[in-house]
């Protein structure tokens, strides 16, 4: 299999209309090939005492191309150089007069609901999801369980109510869902190379990145959701279509290809991300959909 060739976006010209906002590494507007990309830097480690960079990157990049194949849509990707430092940049989805609104926005437009636009409690977001009056209800729902599987598939932490969204159009009073963005804190960024060979020499290390952590970022009574236990315990018909769904669009190949042809990363880095992509599906995935399918 031969890598993707990395870009070098040193050779490409700054947009300097375009600003992002987000808490994680720093970004600005490029221009490749007429298109407007946020070029996107990795975050630092702020669990190291030298504050080395993360691979959070190379995981938005991995993982937006795996989310693409699984019937979702994700943003567009790229994984090249700029100075020092490995960035991805990412297809700037605000086109034809469309602006981005995350979903807190519109969360904090429910006058009933219990908590501001970021509270992660499950049933106050559900209610905003009933609520809400610009993308049809049922269509929400099914998207948000989907996003909620391929995030407990690729070990999201950090997937909140301001890094998913909308794309609204007030000229044309129209809104659509955007694309799945800010997939950095997808398989396990923070770790170093040693860290992995720890992991994957050592079993406990593993069903502890399986069962204990990363968790969903979303509460249930003050308590974040363990994906495992949930996927793997609950009754409702909602997330059950959507474990049938994404699991039945899960390639392992296809994504293990995706891993061993990125450019940039060791193969210790490439035998990771392997080893938990396939454990992540063993033990969360497959016992899950096993189980929708007897219940539905």
């Amino acid at each position: 299999m031969e890598n993707r060739d990395l870009y070098n976006f040193n050779d490409y010209k700054r947009n300097p209309m375009k600003y992002y906002g987000g808490a994680n590494g720093s970004k600005f507007g490029i221009i490749i090939n007429n298109v407007n990309y946020m070029l996107k830097f990795p975050s630092k480690n702020k669990r190291e005492y030298k504050k080395i960079y993360t691979n959070s990157s190379i995981c938005e990049d991995i993982s937006c191309r795996i989310i693409n194949t699984l019937g979702l849509n994700a943003q567009e990707t790229l994984l090249g150089t700029y100075g020092d430092k490995i960035t991805v940049a990412c297809k700037d989805f605000e086109v034809d007069g469309y602006i981005l609104k995350d979903f807190a926005h519109l969360k904090n437009s429910i006058i009933d609901s219990e908590e501001s636009g970021y509270g992660k409690e499950l049933d106050d977001v559900l209610h905003a999801i009933r609520e809400q009056q610009i993308i049809d209800e049922k269509l929400l729902i099914n998207f948000f369980w989907e996003m909620f599987v391929v995030d407990a598939f690729l070990g999201n932490f950090d997937r909140h109510n301001g890094n998913w969204g909308f794309l609204i159009n007030e000229n044309k009073s129209d809104a659509k869902i955007a694309p799945i963005y800010d997939c950095a804190s997808c398989l396990y960024p923070a770790l170093s190379e040693q860290g992995m060979i720890e992991i994957i020499n050592d079993r406990s290390e593993i069903e502890q990145r399986i069962y204990s952590f990363p968790s969903s970022s979303l509460l249930i009574e003050g308590v974040k959701i363990q994906y495992a236990n949930f996927l793997q315990t609950t009754t409702s018909k909602d997330v059950l279509d959507a474990i049938i769904k994404i699991g039945s669009q899960i390639n392992l190949n296809h994504i293990i290809k995706i891993i061993y042809t990125t450019p940039s990363i060791t193969d210790t880095h490439k035998q990771f991300l392997e080893l938990m992509i396939n454990e992540r599906y063993n033990l969360i995935i497959q016992p899950a959909i096993k189980r929708a399918k007897e219940l539905i």
